[in-house]
């Protein structure tokens, strides 16, 4: 039988979330197990800094520009210096969703979660899902938070029931129920660890403990910055969280890991392990400058909604018992779009390249070689972030990161070999290669048809707040 597949997204986890990446205070053992069983990918990239694009990356193999969907579906639309630019508010249903491929070919298709890619007309049952278990136009679970009355449709709401629970069981009914002579596709896209924070009261005391332990109740985390360029947040400034050590997105966290490791379960215990490709990644980075800012992605710099690693590096396990090697590690880049021929490969059928045009299916990867063919990785995320970003470009190539950032037309450069932190600005000290990469990033903008913001008419008449620089950290 061909094999089940299972696709684990969790919304705004940071690259240093998890203990096998690197975090001292959350705690993820079932992830770090996860790791140790398969490939732990080093360099795994989301193909946007907030989370509905990614998601339309991820259904589609195409970047975000190229299907239209460039901006966490909602997002404000005043701009800043830059007026917003259009996009689409939802996944157009022309796009063959890796759901739609796969249940054409026999496939048991099942949603689990957060969808954000649409209003009705566009839930996962209109692309190719059989199953529909909590995928609305929602992108979190409500000011209430992940406890009942969670204001997420489409999940049966129990008492005083955590949200990711709920899901969990859902997923769990799902594959003891399955058709048994037939493979399944599970993508359960949870809601955690999206604000606003919350979790189980027993995990967070025991991580308030643990933060008084460390010492880290002690120290002050927050760094109050810069005021935020985006119209709508003018009167507030970035807050930028330097430590990890907020007890309840711990909290958050480790749920988060105890379910993962209760679908390990029962695909265990149904003896499904052994023909299961497991993939886990993230939406975006950390939410590291805004609100409560919960997590720190140092040593990467900044978070969910900016153009830098922090705001788009993820962690990315995948596990497939006969073909991954245990315990490796991979430095190859490797983006959202390449789940889609991932899977198709992984399921014996043939790939669809006019489709899945910007994915390069990972198999060779997964099966121990260490590069593959593509020479960059790109992003556009042409809008004002909720966390501080401004309208940017941006490419990785080699060890070489390009940065354009629109409102002055400025290009960054650094190289992520010796300076992961993206510290050192190179740009004047390498012209030649900052042109060489600015022109390969314009082609590709004129390839996927980005839109580039303009200036915004409205901004000297509803600026409250002077600016300060937007690249300047106080």
């Amino acid at each position: 039988m061909k094999p089940n597949l299972v696709m684990i997204l969790i919304d705004d986890l940071g690259v240093m979330d998890l203990g096998c990446y690197g975090s001292s205070f959350y705690e993820t053992p079932t992830l770090d197990r996860l790791a140790s069983q398969g490939v732990r990918f080093d360099q795994a990239y989301a193909s946007c800094p907030v989370c509905s694009p990614t998601r339309a990356s991820i259904m589609s193999g195409k970047y975000p520009a190229r299907v239209g969907v460039t901006q966490f579906i909602g997002g404000n639309t005043d701009g800043g210096r830059l007026a917003d630019v259009p996009y689409l508010h939802y996944l157009p249903l022309e796009e063959k969703s890796i759901a739609s491929a796969l249940r054409e070919n026999g496939y048991q298709t099942w949603h689990v979660g957060k969808w954000h890619l649409g209003d009705e007309p566009f839930y996962p049952e209109h692309h190719g899902f059989d199953v529909n278990i909590g995928g609305c136009h929602m992108g979190w679970p409500g000011l209430v938070g992940h406890f009942p009355p969670y204001e997420v449709p489409l999940v049966a709401k129990h008492d005083k029931e955590y949200l990711a629970d709920r899901l969990t069981d859902e997923t769990i009914g799902l594959i003891r129920n399955r058709d048994k002579s037939r493979p399944f596709f599970l993508n359960l896209w949870h809601y955690a660890v999206h604000m606003p924070c919350n979790a189980p009261q027993e995990l967070v005391d025991k991580y308030i403990a643990k933060a008084r332990a460390l010492g880290l109740d002690k120290i002050d985390a927050i760094e109050v910055g810069e005021y935020f360029p985006a119209l709508h947040l003018q009167t507030q400034r970035v807050e930028r969280r330097k430590i990890q050590s907020d007890p309840v997105y711990a909290a958050m966290v480790e749920n988060l890991d105890w379910n993962v490791g209760r679908v390990m379960a029962v695909l265990e215990e149904e003896g499904l392990l052994a023909n299961t490709l497991i993939a886990f990644t993230s939406d975006n980075g950390g939410e590291s400058s805004t609100g409560s800012s919960p997590t720190s992605n140092l040593p990467y710099r900044e978070g969910k909604g900016w153009n830098f690693d922090g705001g788009t590096r993820v962690c990315q396990i995948i596990r497939w018992d006969g073909v991954t090697q245990p315990g490796s590690r991979m430095n190859t880049p490797v983006t959202s779009t390449d789940f889609y021929p991932t899977f198709l490969q992984a399921a014996g059928l043939p790939l669809d390249p006019q489709q899945h045009c910007d994915g390069v299916s990972l198999m060779p990867l997964l099966q121990g070689l260490d590069s593959l063919d593509r020479d960059a990785i790109y992003w556009h995320y042409p809008h004002y972030s909720n966390q501080g970003g401004t309208p940017a470009a941006s490419m990785v190539a080699g060890e070489w990161k390009l940065i354009e950032f629109f409102e002055d037309g400025h290009a960054e450069l650094y190289n992520l070999k010796d300076d992961l932190g993206e510290l050192r600005d190179l740009a004047k000290e390498f012209p030649e290669k900052t042109a060489e990469l600015l022109a390969k990033l314009h082609a590709w903008q004129q390839d996927v048809a980005a839109r580039i913001p303009g200036p915004n008419p409205d901004w000297e008449s509803k600026r409250i707040v002077p600016k300060i620089p937007n690249n300047a950290h106080l």
